[in-house]
Order: C-alpha cells, then structure tokens, then sequence
C-alpha cells in the first residue's frame, strides 16, 4: 500500500468526512445487519418476538415523529406548526393508502417537510 495513505495530509482534503461517516456510522450499523441474519435465520416471521421487534421498530418511529412535529430544533423550527402537522397528515395517508408502506410515508412525509421549509422559509 502507498506510504502517503498513512499521512494525516492525506485524510485532510476534502474526502475525509465521507470516510468519517463510513467508518463511524455504516459499517457498525451493518455489523449488527449482518449478524442479525444469522440469528434470526430460523425465526418464524409470524413469532411473537418479530411481532414485537416491529411494535418497537414503529413505536420508535411514531417517537421521533412526535419530536420533530412538537419539538423541532434548527431551521425546522421555522416552519409552522400546520405545515408539520399537514406533512404528517400526508404521510399517513399514503401510508395506508399504500397498503402500511412505511418507506413510503416517510418519504412523502420527508419531501412535504422540505417543501413546506423551501416555502415558508
């Protein structure tokens, strides 16, 4: 391996953010991934442990939600209250219009957010 990939020099141009964030965040988070395949490889998807793990999983998501519509910090904070509540109206909704797809209510919700931030701010 080159020699210079060990400098500090090297690492202080303008990639070492993204290496940060692998490094720091992606591949912890895809270790437990990873190992959690293994474990859960003979589980019943209808089992009560999975069940559970999904009431967690949503739960956890509703939580943020209430925090970010109640309590926003940063330049969230300057988007009305209505406009926070009217994005997670629509997120709901195509959440079950869509069959209980969270990945599409999140974004939807995400881009109403955005929208709602270009517009007021």
């Amino acid at each position: 391996m080159n020699a210079e990939v060990w400098n500090f020099d090297y690492w202080s141009g303008g990639l070492w953010p993204y290496m940060a964030l692998i490094l720091f965040t992606f591949l912890p988070s895809e270790f437990w991934r990873v190992i959690s395949l293994y474990i859960v490889r003979g589980v019943d998807p209808k089992s009560e442990v999975l069940e559970w793990v999904r009431a967690v999983s949503n739960a956890l998501l509703a939580a943020v939600v209430a925090n970010i519509i109640a309590a926003p910090s940063g330049a969230l904070a300057q988007v009305p209250l209505s406009a926070r509540i009217g994005a997670m109206v629509l997120a709901l909704a195509v959440y079950l219009i869509f069959r209980r797809f969270v990945f599409g209510g999140v974004v939807s919700g995400v881009v109403a957010i955005i929208g709602a931030a270009f517009y007021f701010g």
